[in-house]
């Protein structure tokens, strides 16, 4: 099996060789891969898996390239972890938001959508290229924001592809945080789109969890909190906060010294220079400070249910085809699916708490013309994504809004500058 990281320059890319490590028995991996463009962390990253490798007595062909095609060619699965400019044009999507009162965030609202102008286009290009490479391989998509790199790929070229988030598994994290218990006896019903979802339904050893179950769970997931949640009837996922407690996260996010994107920064020289110790070879401490755990998991999940055609009930972003009734088939969701060898199968969805249709709408609403702007540089489009989504909406701040945007991205932006 060849295994390939697009973006092995990341830092969570021993995340992903650690799970090989322990699956080694199921998932036969004889290749990995790795592909970034930038050489410098391309030939850390490279040295460290080496390492990491070689002192767990994991004897696969490790190797890097700057050949995407080399890369991508007869390819079981590609995994995707890029961020088009870095963090520091994460960064501006996190101020320039905030200097007209809106979230600052890098997967939501005006910010995540400047980074999904970015990057798919890129994603497209892989695509494109996976569609001659290794037409039956999978893109396993973790690359944010994944609902709209994931309906860009699925609605303009013919790659296999699934788009992940470790959000998916949240829910049992906080079980086995919070009450101690192993998390796949934890079951429950997700749905909505990516950063954008409702958990219902919640079940442990197959029993509807009590009401002093659900509050612990609630609790847990504090940066949305119980009120809420108990409001709702329902778990959310975490970035719900920017939606329901949005004057309150504004005005944070701007007392705050640092942005998120200004604090990984930092935190990444630090781990970086623990992966480019040639006498380290164990994945620095630091980078748990990151964010972002499980996604390794989640992804060699997928691998297994694929590989070894083990049924298995996962999250994932897809197509809708009619799972939740009140969405275009067409439009990406993120909910419950069936995965095996075949592919992913949506799990349709009877119940849909009512209190979420109108958010969910209204962000899926953004989401594809969202999409539609980025593959075509259209302006207007773009607007009109903004005009729909939520956390944007006035008219009189997208005007001047837009145009700044589009500058800080400029260089990342060719469909915006024919």
């Amino acid at each position: 099996m060849k295994f390939t990281i697009v973006g092995a320059g990341s830092s969570y890319t021993p995340e992903l060789l650690a799970e090989m490590i322990v699956r080694r028995e199921s998932l036969p991996v004889d290749e990995l891969v790795l592909y970034d463009i930038d050489p410098h962390r391309l030939e850390i990253m490279e040295g460290f898996c080496k390492r990491y490798s070689e002192k767990r007595n994991f004897n696969i062909k490790i190797r890097s390239t700057k050949d995407l095609e080399d890369a991508l060619y007869g390819a079981s699965f590609v995994d995707t972890q890029i961020r088009v400019g870095g963090n520091i044009q994460r960064v501006k999507d996190e101020k320039i938001p905030l200097n007209y009162g809106l979230i600052g965030q890098e997967t939501t609202g005006a910010g995540g959508m400047m980074k999904a102008f970015r990057t798919i286009p890129v994603m497209l290009e892989v695509a494109k290229h996976m569609e001659k490479a290794s037409p039956n391989g999978w893109l396993i998509n973790y690359t944010n924001p994944a609902g709209l790199v994931t309906e860009a790929v699925t609605r303009y070229t013919n790659a296999n592809i699934a788009g992940f988030c470790s959000g998916g598994i949240f829910p049992k994290m906080w079980a086995k945080t919070s009450m101690g218990i192993d998390y796949n006896r934890v079951q429950y019903d997700y749905v909505g789109l990516n950063h954008l979802n409702f958990i219902s339904n919640i079940t442990i050893d197959g029993r509807p969890i009590t009401e002093a179950e659900f509050d612990t769970l609630a609790e847990t997931n504090d940066d949305v909190g119980l009120d809420i949640q108990k409001l709702l009837g329902c778990l959310t996922s975490p970035y719900l906060q920017y939606y329901y407690k949005t004057n309150q996260r504004t005005a944070e996010l701007k007392d705050k010294k640092q942005t998120r994107g200004e604090y990984v920064q930092d935190l990444e020289k630090i781990v970086f220079a623990g992966y480019a110790d040639p006498n380290n070879a164990d994945i620095p401490e630091a980078l748990f400070k990151r964010g972002g755990g499980g996604y390794s998991e989640v992804a060699m999940n997928f691998v297994n249910a694929v590989y070894n055609n083990i049924d298995t009930e996962m999250v994932v972003n897809v197509p809708n085809k009619g799972a939740v009734g009140f969405l275009p088939d067409d439009g990406v969701v993120e909910v419950n699916c069936l995965v095996n060898k075949r592919g992913m199968a949506p799990i349709h969805k009877s119940y849909v708490p009512e209190p979420c249709w109108g958010i969910i709408s209204a962000v899926k609403n953004y989401e594809m013309l969202a999409v539609e702007a980025a593959v075509e540089g259209n302006v207007t489009k773009m607007k009109q994504a903004l005009l729909a989504h939520p956390l944007v909406r006035e008219y009189s701040i997208i005007e001047k809004l837009v145009p700044e945007l589009l500058e800080g991205s400029k260089e990342y932006l060719p469909q915006f500058n024919k």
